[in-house]
């Protein structure tokens, strides 16, 4: 989201990803459209999937570390770059910052997405992505890796104020300076290609007859108490207004897995609350502009929230840009109750940790009957000026703030080769991008 404005504040990119033919899972090609034709990319191979899990390994990180390598040693050797850029939850690929560094003499800054050491599924007892055994493999190649990565990036981005706490734990000689929170974005330009482009949905016919609410986004064992909260609250309801009858609750796209190995997370919760009948759950992601269109179309938007206070949903911006009702039940302790609340109308139900289903319920419930009792086609209130920190455009002003800061470290600590001096009319960064 943040190519369209690098060219404002001094900055232009080279992209460098994995051929999106190697990726697996979900390809959205129309996203491509939004990328500025001025922007150069630079596609890698991968190793085939289908041999690689022959030895167990489906990491996408693993499988294109190679082509990653060779390709940034040639751009790096060939052309003039001030800043490597690591935006992406590929977390392998950061391991190539030290490496490019040292031999090239040219910083980088990573963007903390997610945990790249997680000890959650552990904390939380449940089963990880891909099984125990897959993600213990993991976890112990990212302890190894992440240590030179944190210790040699200029700057840490990260979209949680929760990961510099858990970081700087980890590695108490990072200087606090060295971290910036900085959330996603949330890209005005895309919500208007949408109408522009009169981009489709194929989840429900929208002149059914029925109202419709739709929740966009991941699923998980992270996200059962909210859910829990939302379908106990939705039985009490049912019990004494017939309408909700009429209401069918959408959760679209919510497994990363790909085709054939996703499971359900949703629905079973709903089958064992009794309200399956009102609730569908796809688990295969769709195209993000067609996502856009269809949080517009809906008759309300949910908002579900993790139980890790740490979890930051950028989908929360989609969801103020549909200018739709919504409802969020979020945790108390997550920023996205505080954005909800200074740029729309919007209700939050809000959880804290170790509280029962139950409980959160009751806070449900209430919002619940209220989003019933809005007429179709009603507009939620949207205050653009207060959103403006939150844009991508903004974002990406407080980007290459970051970007600057870490150049001049570099060059005040004089670890910058001469040929990466700083030119401030000429400025490149190749980016790292999944897919």
């Amino acid at each position: 989201m943040s190519l369209p404005y690098l060219a404002e504040f001094g900055w232009s990119a080279h992209v460098l990803a994995v051929d999106p033919r190697y990726v697996e899972g979900f390809r959205d090609t129309v996203l491509l459209q939004t990328v500025p034709d001025d922007i150069p990319v630079t596609h890698v191979p991968a190793l085939p999937a289908g041999v690689t899990r022959l030895f167990g390994l489906g990491s996408l990180g693993l499988r294109a570390y190679a082509p990653l390598s060779f390709a940034g040693d040639r751009l790096l050797r060939t052309r003039r770059f001030d800043l490597v850029y690591f935006s992406t939850t590929v977390f392998p690929s950061m391991g190539l910052g030290p490496v490019w560094k040292r031999r090239w003499g040219v910083p980088f800054v990573l963007d903390m997405q997610d945990p790249w050491v997680n000890d959650y599924y552990d904390r939380a007892g449940v089963k990880p992505p891909g099984g125990r055994l897959k993600y213990a493999f993991a976890q112990w190649l990212a302890r190894r890796a992440e240590p030179a990565a944190m210790r040699g990036a200029s700057r840490i981005i990260s979209v949680s104020p929760g990961y510099p706490v858990s970081l700087r734990q980890r590695y108490p000689d990072l200087d606090a300076d060295k971290f910036v929170v900085l959330p996603f974005g949330g890209s005005e330009r895309d919500a208007e290609f949408v109408c522009t482009h009169s981009v489709q949905h194929t989840v429900f016919e929208p002149a059914d007859g029925l109202v419709h609410w739709t929740y966009l986004g991941r699923g998980g064992a992270d996200m059962g108490l909210a859910l829990r909260g939302l379908f106990l609250a939705l039985r009490t309801v049912r019990a004494t207004d017939a309408r909700i009858n009429r209401l069918r609750l959408h959760f679209v796209g919510t497994s990363y897995a790909s085709p054939g190995r996703a499971q359900p997370s949703v629905a079973p919760l709903a089958r064992e609350l009794g309200v399956d009948d009102l609730v569908s759950e796809q688990t295969g992601r769709i195209p993000y502009l067609e996502g856009l269109a269809l949080l517009r179309s809906s008759d309300a938007v949910l908002l579900i929230g993790s139980d890790d206070a740490s979890y930051s949903a950028s989908k929360v911006y989609p969801c103020l840009l549909s200018a739709r009702p919504l409802l969020a039940i979020t945790h108390r302790d997550s920023l996205v109750g505080e954005v909800i609340r200074s740029c729309s109308n919007g209700a939050v139900a809000e959880f804290a940790t170790g509280e029962s289903a139950e409980v959160l319920a009751m806070r449900v419930e209430p919002e619940l009957r209220r989003l019933l009792d809005l007429p179709r086609g009603t507009s939620a209130r949207f205050d653009r000026a207060a959103f403006s920190p939150y844009t991508a455009r903004e974002m990406t002003r407080r980007q290459c703030e970051v970007f600057d800061a870490a150049l001049c470290s570099a060059q005040l600590s004089g670890r910058m080769m001469p040929s990466k001096r700083i030119d401030p009319l000429r400025r490149v960064r190749p980016q790292m991008a999944e897919g």
